[in-house]
């Protein structure tokens, strides 16, 4: 009995994320920026949002919340790092039109509000409202899948398995 308290635990090693904001789920080579479109940042997916909700894709931490909120950055389970950048230029926007739910260092569960984004705001002073979801850390990971749905709901479709 005494036996199973010390058991090494398995570590994490695939974590499948869920779509962070409603919307149409397309290819990062579809976003029209080659930061994103080329993976330079990292491979993932990009969502063309239908609100400004955004959720937690995975349980984690927040390990970066920009201070102009338009960038959140979660370490999931299995230590990959993700990157959800709100919009194509709305660093510009210097936090107009966004409202953090989360701070730094918080642990966090798939599903829980991060950031509010006024989509009206976004489409008058920024670039453009997609929403790219990048593992930073791609290189460390042995897969990266997306899935293939098109449409999706935030909390509830999965988008991504990445394994370690």
């Amino acid at each position: 009995m005494l036996k199973s308290l010390f058991k090494k635990k398995e570590a994490i090693k695939d974590i499948t994320l869920v779509a962070p904001v409603s919307g149409k789920l397309v290819s990062l080579e579809e976003v029209p920026d080659p930061v994103f479109a080329e993976k330079m940042m990292g491979n993932g997916v990009a969502i063309e949002p239908a609100n400004g909700e955004i959720v937690s894709p995975i349980d984690g931490k927040i390990v970066q919340l920009f201070p102009t909120l338009h960038a959140i950055g979660i370490e999931a389970e299995n230590g990959a790092e993700i990157l959800l950048h709100i919009g194509l230029d709305t660093v510009n926007l210097n936090g107009e039109g966004f409202t953090a739910h989360v701070e730094e260092g918080k642990k966090i569960k798939q599903g829980t509000p991060l950031l509010s984004a006024d989509l009206d705001v976004i489409r008058e002073k920024a670039r453009g409202t997609i929403i790219p979801i990048i593992i930073t850390n791609s290189d460390e990971m042995s897969s990266i899948k997306a899935t293939d749905v098109k449409q999706v709901t935030a909390g509830k479709e999965e988008i991504l398995v990445v394994k370690r």
